[in-house]
């Protein structure tokens, strides 16, 4: 609760002056008589009493006191524009005296803790308004005093012409006030002291007892100078130009009005004792007993309305109706007697019609003058009862209630809907509602206790930031800084930076500097001042982040430094201005986070708009800098708080290493050769490669542009240190590239090549380079990369520790052994899919060692076949049928070795033949890694080549199979073949490849091209082969291996059993290619490893792919493969295609058993639920592999035929003949034949040829 009423809520007093005792005040240089009065508030030790006649003690109490011609007058100027120019004159009394604010506050900052000299100013400017208005009657005038003095040739008379002055207040103003006659009788009067006496009495008799003689002396010359409390601001009054055509034309200003009032009074001790008794005696004896019986009479009546129900007046009206009223507007009685109750007197007088209006405003209710007149006798009782029914009818109030109230969340509530009805929330501030949430807001901060103000319950910073709403005049801004201000001692630091940075942002747009800069300097502090994270440094290690790292919203602090860079920039502090635009670069759009970004939705060409602002800002500032600067400027304090070079990305590159191809796949073929080797040697590859003296190598620096605009840097010049060698030679020995100039554009990653050449023999270290940001300021970044992670001791483990940076080096030392390969023909490959190619791959030795070993090592699905010397392709007879045998085991991905007839010596050459075949569709590139060294023990070095290609698809292929009703062939087989390329192309042969089965063409190969997307199909005939025993065997093995991955033992070495592959061929030709060839056997065997080894790992994702070779065979024994060949003629290109998966026969779920047995055995389940679900998959998955395939091996066709009979002749008995075919190639099959009728009768008419007991029933038809 309230304990003194802000100022502003205090009486307001207007004083009529004479002209006579204007005049004696003129000459004892004396201010106008008001001033004189207002020097006197606020009054100690005042005491009122409530209705209840209960006594309130008052510490202090204010009085206001104005010329009543001044208020006169202003109440005739329009409200929205005494708003503007209210404003307009806050903001230039701030920007007047805002520099020396701030010189104060580094002088004496002590002085300055707890409150601010803007706040000071602000609510000095808002308290000391006392203009009418007609939104409440706080400024509405409670008394007139008439002043006249004894000088005047006729006293009585002037005080008659006082009394029957008519008030030119408008009609909204309230006629209800009391009216005091104040005589002031001065030495140099020519009236005595006795006739003074009876002038005095006589007022009394014909005016009333408010009246009052006041003597002074007012010596001439005047005494000294007594120093008063300053006055309160006053809006000056406006010139003639504001007042708009068809306004009354003001009246000359009084002389108050235009001279600034001095902070003292030349005025006697008992002179001021004087004034002093008459300004107590005025209140104490007059205007609070007035007021008292004001409130008694108002309460009275408004007790008794309470009193009497609504539904009497609703019934009175429904029944009887009611006439509408003439409109009564009361104006002001200035004859009114004193001694009279107060009275609103309904009189119409046309003049005081409000402007623009045809109708007369009404004053305030008699109500709210009730809630005003109490709350400023301190009856806060019935005014918070008043001010409750004026809120429940909507006429105000909540902006009264939060300083009668006790705090609570109800209050925050009145506080919010104070301000609702002031102007709409999101709705455009006018001057007029602006100046209304300010009074609002100052009255809130000053009445309230700052301890209440600003704690937990009612958050008063939060009413000051409602108040300011979205205003951008400098009292909106003042308010947003004090709210800031109160937060900082609430320590509330983020929301204060917040607070003064909008602050800063509003008064920047007004002009006012000073303030700015402060303010950011204040948000900037704030916001840099980290809060205190409790966490455990666990959590720090777990999201990989130090515990002193900024983590926040970073746009709070980019808006901070960039206004604040750039005030620094126009006041003349440029290398202040260039550090913060330096700083402002980290803020870019790149290296923010996704929760930087204030508004998701904004377009993305500001933002890029946004890094051109800032880099230009940065650019012209830093510019400038050297420009005025008369000696080198010292940059070691500016540090780019970027990165544009990516460490990880940055490596050396020799002339023989490749620039293309991933570097992982590069560490996998090398750690496929190490693997590989292991078991043949010890000798190592050195990976890296050593730099060659009078070489040039490079290093590749790796190049991130993080902004959305673009970005120059000159100057790119490495930074190399030798082992045991100085700067000095350094310089002598090695050279390096020197980069002009390197433009990145926006989001751009770009690599750039260095050269560096040393002409003796030294290990080189590249620790960091240098560049020029934006060609002006000198930056140097690190090469080097962060060591792993320390983990080997407890100590490690509990504090984060890393090993030593990783740098760049590399050994330059003498040319001994280096290999040269190239491509005969380094083009862009284009090749269609399954076609193979003959490549020239030429070997130089360019180093000055023997080369006498090579190796080559190439993708996991690279098929090659390497050939050394001149090579025919095998040839068979068409239609003719071989036999192929193979180890049935899939083949692993080793190194070849390439031949070569002698040593390489210095500068000798050799080349390879290799024929290569692509597997997928598509641009790829082709990465082989040749291994070579000098002789046995050595160790190895290494070469990287790559060449790009394009496959394009050529032929989809698709098989189908159907038992066959001929007793000589098992199988009808129909292959699909369509062209799927752009091209025409033509098959020229077609070779069935089984272990179990013969396959032959039905019709001849035709000779004719396949158009695009033209569809052909060629018919099989297959016929068993006698091959049960590869089956067994291979089943056996199967059985025993996946038996013990069920079982989890040990498999023991083994391998597959071998098999015979029947290879049928047809072609369109006399000839065609034998499967002993070679290069097609090689390519054959590879792509079929590749696309067993592809369905192994998709069906079996459980069992590891290294052990795919001791678990699985290569070829199933009852499977068919056909070999597509087709060429294109007019190019001189072949190649083939491989359709595999189709299996024939039946088989007998070899593995059910030991599945049956794995699932009934009681094993002990894991406590891992994982790990039984992976056996559980395992299982299933065994289960339906094509080696635990089952079906009915009896096939049973009938034979139709046509039959002739006569049925009137009698019933008729045909032959029928079923052909039977058991297509197991390792079990006999018994059968029973069985006939079932609806009528029994009609079995004995049936007659059975065969009728074998039954032996074999198929597990899953029963036969």
């Amino acid at each position: 609760m309230v304990t003194n009423l802000p100022s502003s809520l205090s009486p307001h007093v207007c004083l009529l002056p004479s002209p006579d005792l204007t005049t004696v005040l003129q000459d004892a240089s004396l201010p106008p008589l008001h001033e004189i009065l207002q020097s006197f508030s606020p009054l100690p030790q005042v005491i009122t009493r409530t209705t209840s006649l209960t006594t309130v003690s008052h510490s202090s109490f204010a009085l206001r006191f104005s010329d009543l011609a001044d208020t006169e007058r202003a109440c005739l100027e329009d409200d929205e524009k005494r708003a503007a120019r209210t404003i307009d004159w806050i903001g230039d009394r701030i920007t007047r005296q805002c520099a020396k604010w701030l010189e104060e506050i580094d002088d004496h900052p002590d002085q300055y803790v707890t409150r601010t000299p803007w706040w000071d100013e602000l609510a000095r400017c808002a308290e000391g308004d006392n203009l009418p208005c007609k939104d409440d009657g706080w400024n509405h005038p409670l008394s007139i005093i008439l002043a006249v003095s004894t000088t005047a040739p006729n006293p009585l008379q002037a005080i008659t012409a006082l009394h029957s002055r008519v008030l030119e207040f408008p009609s909204w103003v309230d006629p209800t006030h009391l009216l005091y006659t104040l005589v002031v009788h001065p030495t140099g009067s020519p009236l005595s002291d006795e006739e003074a006496g009876a002038l005095f009495n006589a007022v009394k008799k014909q005016y009333g007892l408010h009246a009052f003689l006041l003597p002074l002396s007012l010596p001439s010359p005047p005494p000294p100078p007594v120093p008063v409390p300053a006055l309160p601001p006053r809006l000056p009054p406006p010139s003639s130009e504001t007042w708009q055509n068809g306004s009354p034309t003001p009246q000359s200003h009084s002389s108050s009005s235009q001279v600034v009032s001095p902070n003292f009074l030349k005025l006697l001790e008992p002179d001021i004792e004087q004034l002093a008794k008459f300004t107590r005696e005025f209140l104490v004896m007059s205007l609070i007993p007035w007021m008292e019986k004001c409130v008694l009479e108002w309460n009275e009546t408004y007790s008794s309305s309470r009193r009497l129900p609504l539904r009497l007046f609703s019934s009175t009206r429904k029944f009887f109706g009611s006439s509408a009223p003439s409109p009564q507007y009361p104006v002001h009685n200035s004859s009114a007697s004193v001694s009279s109750l107060p009275s609103r007197s309904p009189t119409h007088n046309p003049s005081q019609t409000a402007p623009g209006s045809n109708v007369l405003a009404a004053p305030p209710s008699q109500l709210r003058r009730l809630a005003e007149f109490a709350t400023i006798l301190g009856d806060y009782k019935l005014a918070t009862g008043a001010w409750e029914s004026l809120r429940k009818e909507n006429k105000g109030g909540s902006d009264i209630l939060p300083l009668l109230l006790s705090p609570s969340p109800a209050v925050v509530a009145h506080a919010s809907y104070a301000l609702s009805t002031i102007y709409p929330p999101g709705a455009e501030m006018s001057p007029q509602a602006q100046v209304q949430a300010l009074k609002c807001a100052v009255r809130w901060e000053a009445g309230i206790p700052t301890s209440d103000f600003r704690g937990d319950i009612l958050e008063g910073e939060r009413w000051l930031v409602w108040a300011a709403g979205n205003a951008e005049e400098p009292p909106a801004a003042l308010l947003l800084a004090h709210a800031a201000f109160l937060s900082v001692q609430k320590k509330a630091k983020r929301r204060a930076a917040l607070w003064y940075l909008f602050a800063a942002n509003q008064l920047e747009k007004c002009g006012i500097k000073p303030l700015t800069m402060f303010f950011l300097r204040k948000a900037h502090e704030l916001f840099s001042n980290q809060p205190q994270k409790l966490l455990s440094p666990s959590f720090w290690d777990s999201e990989g982040h130090r515990s002193s790292q900024r983590i926040g919203f970073d746009a709070v602090l980019s808006g901070i430094e960039h206004p604040l860079g750039r005030l620094l920039y126009t006041t003349g502090d440029t290398k202040g201005a260039v550090k913060f635009f330096l700083g402002q670069l980290r803020w870019s759009t790149a290296s923010s986070p996704p929760h930087a970004k204030i508004d998701p939705d904004a377009d993305e060409s500001k933002e890029a708009n946004l890094d051109k602002v800032l880099l230009e800002d940065f650019r012209v500032a830093f510019s400038h800098l050297k420009s005025i600067s008369t000696r080198t400027v010292d940059f070691r304090d500016l540090k780019l708080p970027i990165t544009l070079v990516s460490p990880a990305s940055s490596y050396t590159r020799l002339p023989r290493d490749s620039t293309s191809g991933d570097q992982a796949e590069w560490e996998r073929r090398e750690e496929i050769w190490t693997t590989f080797w292991r078991t043949r040697g010890k000798e190592t590859l050195e990976k890296s490669g050593r730099a060659a003296v009078g070489e040039p190598f490079w290093v590749d620096v790796a190049l991130q542009n993080p902004f959305d605009t673009e970005v120059i840097l000159t100057d790119l010049v490495l930074v190399v240190e030798g082992r045991d060698k100085d700067t000095l030679w350094i310089n002598e020995h090695v050279t390096i590239e020197h980069i002009q100039e390197v433009v990145l554009h926006s989001k751009e990653s770009r690599m750039v090549s260095i050269a560096v050449k040393a002409s003796q023999a030294v290990s080189l270290t590249i620790p960091s380079i240098t560049y020029n940001f934006l060609g002006l300021l000198p930056a140097r970044e690190t090469l080097a990369r962060r060591g792993r992670r320390l983990q080997d001791t407890p100590q490690q483990r509990q504090t984060v520790s890393y090993a030593p940076d990783i740098l760049i080096r590399i050994d330059v030392e003498e040319a001994s052994q280096e290999l040269a390969v190239s491509f005969e023909d380094n083009g862009l490959l284009v090749l269609n899919e399954g076609e193979h190619r003959k490549m020239k791959v030429w070997m130089t030795n360019a180093g000055h060692k023997s080369i006498g070993e090579l190796w080559l090592v190439s993708g996991q699905e690279d098929q090659m076949w390497l050939q050394s010397g001149a090579h025919e392709s095998l040839s068979v007879v068409a239609g003719s049928t071989e036999t192929l045998n193979t180890g049935n085991k899939l083949s692993s991905w080793s190194p070849n070795a390439i031949p070569i007839d002698k040593e390489l010596l210095s500068s000798d050459s050799t080349f390879v033949t290799l024929t290569w075949r692509p597997c997928h569709i598509g641009s790829q590139q082709l990465c082989l890694l040749f291994i070579y060294r000098e002789t046995g023990g050595r160790a190895f070095h290494c070469t990287r080549v790559t060449r790009t290609y394009h496959v394009d698809p050529s032929l989809g292929l698709s098989a189908t199979s159907s038992p066959n009703s001929s007793i000589d062939h098992a199988f009808y087989v129909n292959l699909g073949i369509f062209n799927t390329s752009s091209q025409s192309l033509r098959v020229s042969q077609v070779t069935a490849i089984s272990p179990t089965w013969e396959c032959h063409l039905l019709t001849p190969l035709s000779s004719a091209l396949l158009q695009p997307a033209q569809l052909t199909s060629l018919s099989f005939d297959t016929s068993p082969l006698d091959a049960s025993a590869c089956i067994e065997a291979t089943s056996a093995f199967v059985s025993r291996t996946l038996g013990s991955v069920l079982n989890e033992r040990m498999i023991e070495p083994d391998e597959p059993p071998t098999l015979d592959l029947t290879c049928c061929h047809a072609s369109a030709h006399h000839s065609c290619i034998s499967m002993h060839d070679p290069t097609v056997s090689s390519l054959f065997f590879s792509e079929k490893s590749r696309i067993v080894a592809s369905a192994l790992a998709q069906s079996h994702p459980h069992i590891p792919a290294i052990t795919h070779p001791q678990k699985f065979p290569l070829f199933n024994p009852l499977s068919v493969d056909f070999l597509i060949f087709w060429e294109i003629p007019s190019e001189q290109r072949t190649g083939f295609m491989l359709l595999s998966g189709l299996n024939l026969g039946a088989s007998h779920a070899p593995l059910q058993e030991t599945i049956e047995t794995i699932e009934n055995a009681k094993v002990k389940r894991s406590m891992y639920a994982e790990t039984q679900r992976e056996k559980m998959e395992i299982l299933q998955s065994i289960r339906d592999s094509e080696w635990n395939a089952e079906m009915n091996p009896l096939v049973v066709t009938i034979q139709e035929a046509v039959v002739g009979h006569d049925f009137s002749l009698g019933p008729c008995l045909a032959p029928a003949k079923f052909s039977l075919s058991n297509h197991s190639l390792t079990h006999p099959c018994r059968y029973v034949i069985k006939f079932g009728s609806k009528n029994e009768g009609d079995f004995e008419r049936l007659q059975v040829f065969v009728l074998v007991p039954r032996s074999f029933a198929d597990s899953l038809t029963g036969i």
